[in-house]
């Protein structure tokens, strides 16, 4: 009889479960895999013989043959060499095949038997428990990481003549707990040291609080990218459930920080003008997350945006609206999360001194360039932002002006409050915050009165606002409305939010 073990595939996040059986039969020594495996399951061959060999166990002189069901399901990576090696042990009766039932087993093996960690654990873990298997016993570098699951046994092994000893009985595993882990609240750029740029200010507390989209506008070395990256500083503390969210994103992309087993901070991801569509939205020969899914729950920031190509541009559209990215090529169809704050900037023109105050130098495009500069960034681009705000270079009165403004610390303190009131508010949907409210949470949540309905319908018609842009002032005007703890949209709320509604070009 052939031995049967189970293990997981990933597709992006997505988990599917592999049964895993290996038998022989008479014939010249060889080794076969099938069921649809790619390269690096077949290069498995070499390592599980050589870890079992090196490990002190007898390898079977006969063909052997691993069969990777389902067959039309593509297998992918080297976590199946631990599973398969254990197979043939199983299989020459070293170890018991009912050790095996309600067990995940994950791992990729050195030629010694020593076994690696992989990608993809936290999201490897959850699907096992949510397909009822009581233990996964995987490598030990990976024990923190997993152990964020809770209900689940994990069992660390370091190689595999101590996973075989284990499962006989003879040998005790480590019982891994989790880490506590606490929101980092680290500021790269703090507010305080920030002079001037009053309104700014306001508009990256209001966009830290709700998750709201953001394009910084005006000339170079007017402090744009400096704010830009001070907003990570006043962004909520992370829920344990965003922080899991991130996590996996990263798991699976293989840049989970070695010394913790979770992203703790929101991200923040500054893109180069020189990246291509698919470096941001993901894909590749085994489609991973690309930056907008790596700024799951952050900031994706884009720095002079009307220098990227326009198509790479027009990408962003379905996932700024969608909050998901699905990623189609010929090896699968992949879905990776999205929920990202949009942070963009520019210059007014090409040389970045068109109709700025205060500015040392005349501009020197002419109406061609600066209509075909402007032209880069789409209408159905610019109208998924919520915020347009125009920065211009601050005086040198105001620069030299030693006096500290509000900190970083004391400015969060406020967003965090604001996103406790949202969180209780959509505690019975998906949603987290004002930005991923849709129309019928709007309408909820968003009433106003007399008087705000009358300066929202005087400003439909006089800005020219489009259904979106309609709707994106209200969940602005409802995050406005937070900040101050307030229940109720006042036509303040709505005046503020149209002030920074107004497009710049």
């Amino acid at each position: 009889m052939p031995s049967k073990l189970t293990s997981i595939e990933l597709h992006g996040l997505e988990g599917f479960l592999v049964e895993i059986e290996v038998d022989r039969r008479s014939g010249r020594p060889k080794f076969l895999i099938v069921g649809l495996p790619d390269a690096a399951v077949q290069e498995a061959k070499e390592r599980v013989t050589s870890a079992v060999k090196n490990s002190g166990f007898d390898f079977p002189r006969s063909v052997v043959i691993v069969s990777l069901a389902p067959a039309d399901l593509k297998k992918m990576g080297p976590r199946y060499d631990l599973p398969i090696a254990l197979g043939v042990i199983s299989m020459m009766g070293k170890i018991k095949k009912e050790l095996f039932k309600k067990t995940v087993i994950i791992g990729e093996l050195a030629l010694d038997g020593t076994v690696r960690p992989i990608n993809g654990i936290l999201s490897s873990v959850e699907f096992a428990k949510s397909q009822g298997f009581k233990r996964i016993i995987l490598p030990s570098k990976n024990a923190e990481e997993a152990a964020m699951i809770p209900e689940i046994q994990i069992i660390p092994v370091k190689n595999l003549w101590d996973t075989v000893m284990f499962l006989k009985g003879k040998l005790d595993v480590p019982i891994i707990s989790p880490v506590k882990i606490q929101p980092s609240k680290k500021t790269v750029v703090d507010m305080e040291m920030i002079k001037g740029q009053a309104q700014a200010k306001r508009a990256l507390e209001i966009a830290a609080a709700g998750s709201h989209n953001i394009l910084l506008y005006g000339s170079p070395g007017a402090g744009k990218t400096l704010m830009a990256r001070a907003l990570s500083g006043i962004l909520p503390s992370m829920t344990l459930n965003e922080m899991l969210e991130v996590s996996k994103v990263y798991s699976v992309a293989g840049l989970l920080p070695k010394d913790k087993p979770l992203i703790t901070e929101r991200p923040f991801r500054p893109v180069h003008h020189t990246a291509s569509g698919m470096s941001i939205v993901g894909g590749g020969n085994m489609p991973g997350p690309g930056e907008i899914s790596l700024a799951h729950r952050g900031v994706l920031f884009m720095d002079e945006i009307a220098e990227f190509p326009k198509n790479v541009l027009e990408v962003l559209r379905q996932p700024m609206e969608d909050r998901v990215i699905t990623v189609s090529r010929v090896r699968g169809t992949y879905t990776y999360p999205c929920q990202f704050t949009m942070v963009a900037a520019m210059n007014p023109c090409p040389c970045g001194y068109r109709n700025v105050e205060n500015a040392k130098q005349e501009c020197t495009c002419s109406a061609v360039e600066v209509q075909r500069y402007e032209k880069r960034l789409s209408g159905p681009l610019l109208d998924r932002m919520d915020m347009f705000i125009n920065i211009n270079p601050v005086e040198h009165s105001k620069l030299m002006n030693m006096e500290k403004g509000e900190s970083s610390a004391s400015i969060r303190k406020r967003t965090e409050k604001a996103r406790i009131i949202q969180t209780k508010r959509f505690s019975e949907s998906t949603i987290t915050c004002n930005s991923e409210m849709e129309n019928v949470q709007i309408e909820k949540f968003c009433k106003l009165d007399k008087k705000s309905n009358n300066l929202l319908a005087t400003a439909m018609s006089q800005m020219n606002l489009s259904a979106r842009g309609y709707f994106r002032i209200q969940k602005l005007a409802r995050t406005i409305a937070d900040l101050e703890g307030l229940t109720e949209i006042t036509s303040a709320h709505i005046a503020e939010a149209l002030q920074y509604r107004s497009k710049l070009f």
